[in-house]
Parts: structure tokens; C-alpha cells; sequence
């Protein structure tokens, strides 16, 4: 089963069983249509279902079947929510989600040459766009990190085939 962090449990909300959950996911609400949630423990992947839940300021509260009471909640703080990737709806052709794109190597176009600029380390939410933080490695150009704004005017295409991201960006940036 491959699995992707989408949240977390950050701390108990109340004395009910309830939890404080921190969204990974564009729109909050989406986390809990991603059910069962997986947690790593000592002994292994263990699953969770969330029977209720409800927006609270950015992130959400909710309580997970079976626990009902403030301490036992407190163990499940602190934990990643794991869901299993098949369970991601699927995206329109040009749309990617941002694991995809981590590990994809970046290869730009400048004055007639393709460049291998590194690999994509991760990706930042700037509000305007996305950012690839791209990072150097033994076999690009240097050692340098770069942030490419992920917008068509500098990102002409992706493969998820062949690993790699096209853009054109100046090598000196």
C-alpha cells in the first residue's frame, strides 16, 4: 500500500475524544473524505475513521470512532495522517499533485542548449503560485538551489513518464 501524508493531529480538543487536525490538503475539508486515515505507531500502520467532524477556524476538529475520551485521544496526538494514494481522486491532464513532481528532474532551455538544473527537492505555496525548489545535484550544472515559479510562462511541460520537468530559466538565477 503506498501512502501520503495529508495532515496531522496536533492536540486534543475537549474531553469528549475530540482531536485538533492540521490539513496538508488545499481545501480542508477534503481530508476527511479520505477515509480510513493510517498513523504510524510502534507495531505497524494502524487504521482510523473519523465518524464526525466540523471546520474549526483554518483546520478542523474531529472525533475518531472509538475514542471517547481525552486521554486516550492525547496518544494520537503528534501523528501524520496517512492516506493510501489511490484513494486521491483523479486530476485533470495538465494537473498535477506536488508528490508527483518531487524527485522529477529539471532540465531548462536557454539559448539553445538544455540544461540540467537538479531535481525537484520540494514544492512552496506563495499564495500568487507555486514555487519548485529546485536543487543542484552530481549530475546538473551546480550545486545551487533555485526557485522556479511552477507557472507556464517558465514550466513548458512535464512527464511523469520520463521523470522530468521542462522549463526555461536562466541557469545564472
Amino acid at each position: 500500500m503506498e501512502t501520503l501524508v495529508v495532515g496531522r493531529i496536533t492536540t486534543v480538543f475537549g474531553v469528549r475524544g475530540w482531536v485538533k487536525v492540521y490539513s496538508f490538503t488545499e481545501q480542508v475539508e477534503t481530508l476527511c473524505s479520505f477515509q480510513p486515515w493510517w498513523v504510524e505507531t510502534e507495531s505497524g500502520l494502524k487504521q482510523l475513521m473519523v465518524d464526525e467532524w466540523r471546520r474549526h477556524g483554518e483546520n478542523l476538529v474531529a472525533h475518531i470512532v472509538g475514542i471517547d475520551d481525552r486521554d486516550l485521544a492525547q496518544t494520537w496526538c503528534g501523528k501524520d495522517i496517512l492516506v493510501e494514494k489511490e484513494k486521491l481522486p483523479e486530476l485533470k491532464n495538465d494537473d498535477f499533485y506536488w508528490y508527483q513532481l518531487e524527485g522529477l528532474t529539471v532540465i531548462t532551455h536557454h539559448q539553445g542548449d538544455q540544461i540540467r538544473l537538479g531535481r525537484v527537492k520540494s514544492l512552496l505555496e506563495t499564495g500568487a503560485n507555486d514555487v519548485l525548489v529546485v536543487k543542484g545535484d552530481a549530475e546538473s550544472i551546480d550545486r545551487e538551489e533555485r526557485l522556479i515559479p511552477y507557472v507556464d510562462q517558465f514550466v513548458t511541460s512535464v512527464s511523469l513518464v520520463d521523470k522530468r520537468i521542462d522549463v526555461i530559466w536562466d541557469p545564472d538565477f
